[in-house]
């Protein structure tokens, strides 16, 4: 079904995720060459990344970052590490989720085809682009334009973004945002969201659109 390459050194874990994936029909790469990921990930170019932090050579965070110079492929990060920084760091790489070790493997089946199922069919909506006081959001390329400004998206943000100017004049909670972003906001830690909010009203700044999202305090988000 789906290309999904393993970036982990736990031999046993890496097995075992593998195996799992597989039966549910998808192609997997097993990095073995932690020396030198970037070559093997342009040679299989997967559909989705699992990563682990704590490699040898250089950590997960720096493979996000070279990834994210050349991909907006979905990365999982899968990690021991559990701190709110460990995972801000991750997130504002260009992570999309970020699993702490051990965990369940029917939870991190249940993340990571929910991942896929937002990502590719994403773009099977019925319109390009959507726009709001002159602010026009196009979905196929993830870039916000503003009279003569523009943003390029990562995934996260250009869905919070659609939802909310789907929904414009009307508030849109926290809960359905986490449940637009990850299909199973249960196992999503809060801070999460925020990072990805602040993170996209930080580039909304950059063009003039500072107040473009507004708080509405215990109730979610709206663009009015």
């Amino acid at each position: 079904m789906f290309k999904i390459m393993i970036i982990e050194d736990d031999v046993t874990l890496k097995n075992e995720i593998s195996e799992e994936l597989t039966k549910w029909g998808h192609s997997i790469y097993k990095i073995n060459n932690l020396e030198n990921i970037m070559e093997e990930f342009n040679t299989f170019n997967p559909q989705l990344v699992l990563l682990d932090i704590n490699l040898p050579f250089y950590d997960g965070f720096h493979w996000c970052n070279e990834i994210r110079k050349v991909s907006k492929v979905p990365i999982i990060f899968i990690s021991s590490r559990s701190t709110n920084l460990d995972i801000i760091m991750g997130v504002n790489l260009g992570a999309d989720d970020y699993i702490q070790k051990p965990f369940s493997i029917d939870v991190l089946i249940a993340k990571i085809n929910a991942i896929l199922r937002r990502t590719y069919n994403f773009s099977e909506v019925s319109s390009d682009k959507i726009t709001h006081n002159e602010v026009t959001l196009y979905l196929s390329t993830a870039i916000l334009s503003f009279e003569n400004h523009s943003i390029e998206l990562s995934k996260n943000e250009l869905k919070i973004l659609h939802e909310l100017m789907k929904n414009k004049g009307r508030i849109v909670s926290r809960d359905k945002l986490m449940k637009k972003l990850w299909d199973n906001d249960w196992y999503v830690d809060d801070s999460t969201l925020t990072v990805n909010i602040n993170r996209l009203r930080g580039k909304l700044k950059e063009i003039g659109l500072g107040s473009f999202i507004e708080t509405k305090r215990g109730l979610g988000y709206i663009i009015m």
